[in-house]
């Protein structure tokens, strides 16, 4: 009971921090609006404009494009400026270029749309990372990340379910206006999170090397997340492993309309409905892991991936006509696994990188990710022509839990945990200099 007590008092002091708590509305106001775009954007061009698997998995390549280009540079970005201010400009340039998707008449306009709205979201990722890490103390960064994790996926429970009710009474620009006056709040409150606050809780970390971070070069920067990188092996096989993963998943992660469209080509919600399950799955998870205050590396990465691969597998499995209660049950496998991958994988990054270079560190990390995001999700459309897309998900699904699988037999060896970030992270700093 004692226990249970402690940690109840560290949400609540965790939640009574004036920055987090702006930063935590701010951000489930913006995964809202996503979800409500991404749902309308889904339906639109899969149902409506009746585009093949190629054609659709060019949208996540043209999103993808600015984070290759842009990745490292955003996070070396991110580490030298307010980081508040950053996100702020970031939410009024999504809102923007968000308008103007709401008049986009075929793929041809839509896609450089896409890729520049996807541009802001490089640098507001890492800056999201880098100033939770800033205003959150250690010992409740487990549960600030459990706590990020939930609403990303919370709102893909709500989220989509909304969005599919909105797309019965409205048509589909509705939800995209939603995301803009949801990207508009956002701004609103990332402004009450003042600089001052930003560097209290970083003050005592950054302080001896704040003169000699002012006159290094941007390029030096930017070198030194890269040579923290090599050197920090937990860092390095999370991000090698993730990379890895990602080239399955992402073959058909923009391909649910296309296996949905074969099993009920009449029900457009049923893509809301399906998101909806995978968020509710990884919300029961995240709300499990939001009570423990850390995780073993190989076992919460390799579990993910195994659950994923799964569900992935089983919804290629099912034929036409499958019921909808089937579908929504492995959709929710996926999003467990999904919950238990992310919360990890976060919880790794910011606990193992020191504060000074973690902006760098997800900048990269999203880097890497964009360069699978611009050739995996094609060569998933060129897979899904050549055989059935049913198959294809079954080949994926199986690809990634042996993963999962080899992860944990594997996880001592690949991450073995250090007793303290303070003395890993410090120890691999020094090695650099």
């Amino acid at each position: 009971m004692e226990e249970l007590q402690m940690k109840l008092n560290k949400r609540v002091a965790l939640l009574s921090n004036r920055n987090f708590r702006h930063m935590f509305i701010a951000y489930t106001l913006a995964s809202f609006g996503d979800w409500f775009d991404a749902i309308a954007i889904q339906v639109l061009v899969a149902y409506r404009w009746g585009v093949d698997p190629f054609m659709l998995a060019l949208i996540p390549v043209a999103m993808a494009l600015p984070a290759v280009l842009l990745g490292s540079f955003a996070g070396t970005v991110t580490d030298r400026v307010n980081k508040a201010r950053l996100m702020i400009v970031c939410d009024l340039v999504t809102a923007g270029l968000t308008l103007a998707i709401l008049f986009a008449p075929n793929m041809l306009l839509l896609l450089p749309l896409l890729a520049l709205r996807a541009a802001a979201s490089v640098f507001h990722g890492p800056a999201q990372q880098a100033l939770t890490r800033q205003v959150v103390p250690t010992e409740q960064l487990f549960q600030a990340t459990s706590l990020n994790g939930l609403v990303n996926q919370g709102s893909k429970v709500a989220g989509p379910l909304l969005g599919a009710i909105t797309l019965v009474l409205m048509p589909a620009q509705a939800c995209i206006i939603l995301n803009i006056g949801a990207r508009l709040l956002s701004a609103l409150f990332l402004s009450r999170v003042s600089q001052s606050s930003q560097t209290a809780l970083s003050e005592v970390d950054e302080s001896s090397n704040k003169i000699e971070n002012k006159k290094r070069s941007f390029f030096a920067e930017w070198r030194e997340g890269w040579m923290f990188l090599l050197r920090a092996k937990i860092v390095l096989h999370t991000i090698l492993f993730g990379f890895i993963g990602l080239i399955s998943i992402l073959m058909i992660d923009y391909q649910f309309p296309t296996l949905l469209r074969e099993i009920d080509p009449t029900n457009e919600s049923l893509i809301g409905w399906l998101i909806s399950a995978i968020g509710a799955g990884a919300v029961t998870v995240l709300l499990v892991l939001n009570r423990w205050n850390r995780i073993s590396y190989g076992l919460g990465l390799g579990s993910g991936c195994v659950l994923i691969g799964t569900g992935i597998a089983l919804l290629g499995l099912c034929p036409p006509g499958t019921g909808t209660i089937l579908l929504l049950v492995f959709g929710f496998l996926l999003g467990m696994g999904n919950g238990f991958y992310m919360v990890t994988q976060n919880y790794i990054l910011q606990k193992e990188s020191p504060p000074e270079v973690i902006g760098r560190v997800f900048g990269i990390q999203n880097t890497i990710s964009s360069l699978v995001m611009l050739t995996a999700p094609l060569a998933g459309g060129i897979l899904i022509r050549s055989i059935q897309v049913g198959h294809a998900f079954m080949l994926i699904g199986i690809t990634n839990a042996t993963l999962g699988i080899l992860a944990i037999l594997f996880g001592r060896m690949l991450w073995p945990q250090p007793v303290t970030r303070s003395e890993f992270g410090d120890q691999v700093v020094k090695d650099m200099q």
